[in-house]
């Protein structure tokens, strides 16, 4: 309804006609202003990449080439190179949990999700800023601070948390297990109870700022589908990572306390190695899956939310099905909490109860082929245009295809009983999340760059680091399905020592090569992004001829957005090529009245209500300014 409005807006609203006088610390560093808090994630985020990128490549290179001599590693990894210049064991379990953990949580959630929700959260509904800005604040540091601690482990002598990015019991149980099971498995722990802490406070603060500070006329029915999106991730954060939080704390109990939760019987030379024994190590598998699989879409979410946005904007076309797709959000919302199970199908459940997870993951195919759909349908016969951020969201479309077919496969408990722990699994996973969801996070940053930093970033250099990324993607996951399929398991750190495998070296060989290449490709984003802050060119109000009310705000908006009133909203987001009128875009904050020639019959029985609204409103500024007179 055009009437909804919000009453603790304009309480909200006080005092921000003007910037607030900051110094360098309290705009940059300790700042509450949430457009700078987002570039403080997307900034760490980035820095997280680079590093996350280069551990994959350190542990490619020991699977491509098993023989090769490492030593020119040496001054980098120091001892965990032997003196035949082979990496150590312990070492590449090493790498592969830190990647694991680095990427989804420090990456592709606070990355992703920590900038793109804090930057337009209160510009797209309306806002002076976040309900909390000092909660906001506090939602970054805690995660920094989970970085420093995640980071000093990386150097420890006895190397970072070594038991999977799972961190399954008993390898992170016992401390004495293996090597990355002592101070840098306590040191994981540590960091990501900042982490889960960082995550629920921005998801508080989301939550609280959407529902109360919507500006007027901005219902819940004129939300972008980003807002939407950040809304929802939300709530699946605030719902699922205490659960972790919990898992983790009995797991801290299991290694310093003596208790048994995930421990049964352990003997070592015959002798019990456990003060107390009767735990199982399946219970951790429930608790961390209950966050594991709602994890996907709390990843998975904002790259949809962006894409719905810049696939509309670039297709000059209304998004197609908008209801349908707040639908099929919310089904993957519920249906993210009750399919955890399908991680479990051979840790010896019930049958039964493996074909009702069976069925419920099934299930979850079709909120997201609506999505699939509508995204096909809005590109259909839309004046395309394909700017470096509508190339992402549409690279993001082809992996959530090409990625959530693998997962029908792994989803039927018969199949993915033989395909558990291959490469087919990890092709999968990086396919439909990992890789889709950074797309999401490129279409983002190529597409509201201008607004964060005032500049364009060079679209040339775009198009080069699409296509390398694009092509480099499926270089690198879809032998990866071949391999699995063969049976090839994953975490193995040498297949030298078996016979089978001997034919498919050249294959990882390949995968091997396209991942470096991959990476390397990432610079010229890393060039282009940093470039362009400084010295790219400067960006006009609405580069993008966007309807969206992040527009409307001054180039540089400052701690407040708008410089006096915030503007109103009378129409839904997506007012693109309306037959009729007079450009191909209608901002959210053109009355309907101002557009009589393209309205539609519903929207012309609004006008007369609008009308009144209009008129109340000047009522209220003329009396307000006769009290302050």
């Amino acid at each position: 309804m055009a009437t909804a409005s919000v009453a603790s807006h304009s309480a909200h609203d006080h005092d921000h006609d003007h910037e607030h006088k900051e110094n360098f610390i309290t705009k940059y560093i300790f700042t509450i202003d949430h457009k700078m808090i987002g570039k403080q994630f997307l900034v760490t985020g980035i820095f997280w990449a680079l590093i996350g990128g280069f551990l994959s490549i350190l542990f490619r290179l020991q699977l491509g080439f098993p023989d090769m001599d490492m030593t020119f590693l040496k001054p980098i990894l120091g001892g965990w190179i032997d003196d035949g210049g082979k990496l150590d064991p312990n070492f590449y379990l090493a790498l592969v949990t830190m990647h694991g953990t680095i990427m989804v949580f420090f990456v592709l959630t606070a990355g992703l999700s920590g900038t793109f929700s804090n930057f337009l959260i209160p510009l797209q509904i309306g806002a002076r800023d976040m309900a909390s800005g000092f909660m906001n604040m506090l939602s970054y540091w805690f995660f920094f601070i989970s970085g420093v601690i995640m980071f000093i482990s990386l150097f420890l002598e006895n190397g970072p948390a070594g038991g999977g990015w799972v961190v399954y019991p008993p390898l992170s149980a016992l401390e004495q297990a293996i090597p990355g099971s002592g101070m840098g498995m306590t040191l994981w722990l540590i960091a990501m109870t900042f982490f889960i802490a960082s995550s629920l406070l921005g998801g508080i603060n989301y939550i609280s700022t959407v529902i109360n500070l919507r500006t007027k006329g901005m219902s819940f029915s004129r939300l972008p589908l980003t807002i939407w999106a950040f809304f929802l991730t939300a709530v699946i954060g605030l719902l699922s990572f205490p659960v972790l939080f919990a898992a983790a704390l009995l797991l801290v109990f299991d290694r310093s306390f003596g208790t048994s939760f995930y421990l049964s019987d352990i003997y070592i030379s015959g002798e019990g190695a456990l003060p107390n024994t009767g735990g199982s190590p399946v219970l951790y598998q429930h608790l961390f899956w209950f966050l594991g699989h709602p994890e996907v879409y709390i990843v998975l979410l904002p790259a949809l939310g962006i894409t719905s946005e810049v696939i509309a904007t670039n297709s000059r076309k209304p998004i197609f099905g908008y209801k349908a797709m707040i639908i099929s959000m919310l089904g993957i919302t519920i249906l993210s909490f009750v399919v955890w199970a399908h991680h479990m199908f051979v840790s010896g459940m019930n049958p039964f109860l493996g074909s009702i997870f069976m069925f419920l993951t099934l299930i979850i195919a079709i909120p997201s082929a609506v999505k699939v759909f509508n995204y096909l349908t809005t590109l259909w016969r839309g004046n395309l245009i394909f700017t470096p951020g509508m190339l992402f969201s549409i690279g993001l479309v082809s992996f959530f295809i090409s990625g959530g077919l693998t997962g029908i496969f792994l989803g039927n408990s018969a199949i993915d009983i033989q395909l558990h722990d291959t490469y087919f699994v990890v092709a999968h996973f990086h396919l439909v999340m990992g890789s889709a969801s950074f797309f999401g996070l490129m279409a983002g940053v190529y597409h509201w760059f201008p607004k964060m930093f005032g500049k364009m970033m060079d679209a040339r250099l775009g198009y080069i680091h699409f296509w390398l990324t694009f092509v480099g993607v499926y270089l690198v996951f879809f032998p990866m399905h071949y391999i699995g399929i063969a049976g090839f398991p994953r975490r193995y750190y040498s297949f030298t020592s078996y016979d089978f495998s001997s034919m498919y070296t050249d294959l990882n060989m390949f995968v091997s090569v396209a991942a470096i290449i991959t990476f390397a490709a990432q610079f010229i984003f890393l060039f282009n992004f940093f470039y362009s802050m400084f010295r790219g060119r400067k960006a006009s109000l609405n580069p993008w001829r966007s309807t969206t009310l992040e527009w409307t705000t001054p180039l540089h908006p400052g701690h407040g957005n708008w410089p006096g009133e915030i503007p109103s909203v009378y129409r839904w987001p997506y007012d693109y090529s309306k037959p009729g009128a007079s450009e191909d875009f209608i901002p959210q904050t053109v009355p309907l009245s101002a557009t009589p020639e393209s309205n539609l019959p519903h929207e012309q029985e609004l006008v007369k209500l609008e009308k009144e609204i209009i008129a109340e409103e000047g009522e209220v500024l003329i009396a307000n300014e006769s009290k302050e007179s």
